[in-house]
């Protein structure tokens, strides 16, 4: 018969049991915690679907809030309405919320209008755009200087050669860094790429972001006349550097006609104008009528809430989406 185990034997015995024990529980726990992430992803999977859903629903009635604007006033386009950056909310199904901004996407400085051509390649240095990004920057109080450093920067980055225009910066000038790396040479897809320029600071590129956009062409930006509001004076100072004043062009922009200026020789011509040296292409830049439009969407799904912006283009209706993109 076999006896009592000896007293030493039984610990050992007892601390196997008790660590097959806790093996078991940290697996079991570990099981447990996987069960659950893969639950929080697939709800969160769903709720994505959900929202993206709903927002494409409000794309499709901004869409057509834009498509009638233009066609009530198909030769300008006013603020009639107070349609510009106005907040619209939309009860959706289940306790959802959407929200919604439409704003003139053409009232900024379009970061790709350094360098002129469409095709990846054959992009080349546009000086009037450098010349215009200078004035943008003079605007928010930059030195000179140091705004021609950044935007000669810009086109070199997009521009499709490999050598540095006066003052600005090729391969070579980023190969040397602790972390190096190369121009783009192609447009710009978000103005968040200006970030690695060379002569780019923090401080100058918070100053900047709110007037720039990153337009799917090297055109430069349509700002319309009819639609800039005094507070965005830099958008027009920045067509005459040097030579209009942020006080003069809020000015110009308060007295404008309730009904909007009706040619760009009228705008040109009224006496707050007349004097300044702006080159032809930028003297034909400012329209009349927006072309493009932004749509910021914010949809709240329970404890979620997604984020979206959307550029429409709106040159031939129906108006169309071409950019999308999702944060939150």
């Amino acid at each position: 018969m076999n006896g009592p185990l000896p007293a030493h034997e039984r610990g050992a015995a007892l601390l196997a049991v008790l660590l097959l024990v806790a093996v078991t529980g940290a697996i079991a726990a570990a099981a447990l915690e996987g069960l659950r992430l893969s639950r929080a992803v697939a709800a969160n999977a769903t709720a994505l679907d959900q929202a993206r859903a709903f927002a494409d629903g409000v794309e499709q009635l901004a869409m057509l809030t834009i498509d009638d604007q233009i066609q009530q006033s198909p030769d300008r386009t006013i603020l009639d309405g107070g349609w510009n950056g106005a907040v619209r909310s939309f009860p959706m199904p289940g306790g959802a919320l959407a929200e919604a901004r439409v704003r003139d996407g053409g009232n900024c400085f379009n970061v790709n209008s350094v360098v002129q051509g469409e095709q990846i390649g054959l992009l080349s240095h546009r000086p009037s755009g450098v010349a215009e990004f200078v004035g943008l920057m003079m605007a928010l109080g930059t030195p000179e200087a140091d705004a021609r450093r950044v935007a000669e920067a810009a086109a070199d980055w997009a521009d499709s050669d490999s050598t540095p225009g006066p003052g600005g910066a090729e391969d070579e000038t980023y190969a040397g860094g602790p972390s190096p790396y190369r121009t783009a040479n192609s447009l710009f897809a978000d103005p968040s790429e200006l970030r690695a320029l060379a002569g780019m600071t923090p401080d100058l590129y918070r100053r900047l972001s709110p007037w720039l956009c990153a337009l799917p062409t090297s055109d430069l930006a349509p700002v319309n006349l009819n639609t800039l509001s005094p507070d965005q004076a830099p958008l027009l100072a920045m067509l005459a550097p040097g030579q209009l004043s942020l006080e003069r062009a809020r000015a110009v922009l308060a007295a404008r006609p309730s009904n909007g200026w009706g040619s760009q020789v009228e705008f040109w011509r009224q006496d707050a104008m007349r004097g300044l040296a702006v080159p032809l292409d930028l003297q034909l830049q400012p329209q009349l009528r927006s072309r493009w439009f932004a749509l910021d969407l914010k949809v709240r799904l329970g404890e979620s809430e997604f984020d979206e912006t959307a550029l429409v283009d709106a040159r031939i209706r129906p108006a169309r989406l071409v950019q999308r993109r999702w944060g939150g």
